[in-house]
């Protein structure tokens, strides 16, 4: 095999593979985002439509659909301009190289620590809180007209910040890292058509918010005091104490890490295996 054809090879091998992780990542945005999987649906009965026009021979219904089909991308620019504004957002907002900062085990306990302690307070006087941690997708659009604050994470300092009659208890508090970036954030509310009426502005914008990145959101109810955890596209509602900081506990674990702690798993099952083995001998 020649250079030429060598170097031919590997644009071509270069060429599929940018176009699958352009299709794999619209894809993975559209699971995630009600809106999108509205119009994809849309987009598919279209499809199916004017194939059956072509094979039953539906003159009538092929030259509508032909219309419609030839004006789509310039409808579908002018009427989804928001939802293609969002997806150019989130990859501008993707960082490909990770996390701002990846957490210690210590750090991370104490991350959950604080939080949960924060929330079992606001739970037992029903003071409502909405508190967002940042994981691979940037929140800066989120942040930038928040009031900054920059300050190290503490419980008390969450329940001063949602302690009723603060100027900044309406909003959300977002977290980067073992920090406190800001306060007073206001986040995008869901529009799934599946959530109860009964949910309030705070758990709608929890899962808003996590429909559209891939953030954690933890949410206590002001009249009720219930919990909820929001992470991955859907909202675990009224949650005790202790599913909720195992929910963040392993929503916030690294990748990486997650791999490493199954091949000690695997290492540990053989390891016991191999000395069962000696015991029965």
């Amino acid at each position: 095999m020649t250079l030429s054809q060598i170097s031919s090879l590997a644009t071509q091998i270069l060429d599929i593979a940018i176009l699958w992780f352009i299709l794999y990542y619209i894809l993975k945005y559209i699971k995630k985002n009600v809106k999108l999987v509205l119009i994809f649906k849309g987009v598919l009965i279209i499809v199916i439509l004017k194939i059956a026009s072509v094979v039953l021979n539906l003159n009538t219904v092929g030259v509508l659909l032909e219309y419609v089909i030839d004006w789509a991308p310039l409808a579908f620019i002018i009427i989804f301009q928001p939802e293609i504004r969002n997806i150019l957002e989130s990859i501008g907002r993707s960082q490909l190289l990770g996390r701002h900062k990846v957490l210690t085990v210590d750090e991370r306990e104490k991350v959950v620590y604080e939080i949960m302690q924060s929330v079992e307070y606001m739970k037992r006087n029903r003071i409502g809180a909405l508190i967002v941690i940042e994981r691979d997708y940037s929140l800066s659009q989120y942040i930038e007209n928040a009031t900054k604050l920059y300050a190290d994470l503490s419980s008390e300092l969450l329940i001063s910040i949602f302690f009723p009659n603060n100027p900044l208890h309406d909003g959300a508090v977002i977290l980067q890292g073992d920090r406190i970036t800001c306060a007073g954030s206001v986040l995008p509310t869901s529009m799934n058509p599946n959530i109860s009426k009964r949910l309030g502005t705070r758990h709608r914008a929890a899962l808003g918010i996590v429909e559209t990145t891939d953030a954690i959101a933890v949410c206590v109810s002001e009249e009720t005091g219930r919990v909820s955890v929001a992470v991955d596209g859907e909202l675990n509602y009224n949650l005790t104490l202790d599913d909720a900081r195992m929910i963040l506990i392993e929503a916030l674990q690294p990748k990486k890490e997650t791999f490493f702690d199954a091949d000690e798993v695997v290492e540990e099952e053989v390891t016991s295996d191999e000395t069962t083995k000696d015991e029965e001998e």
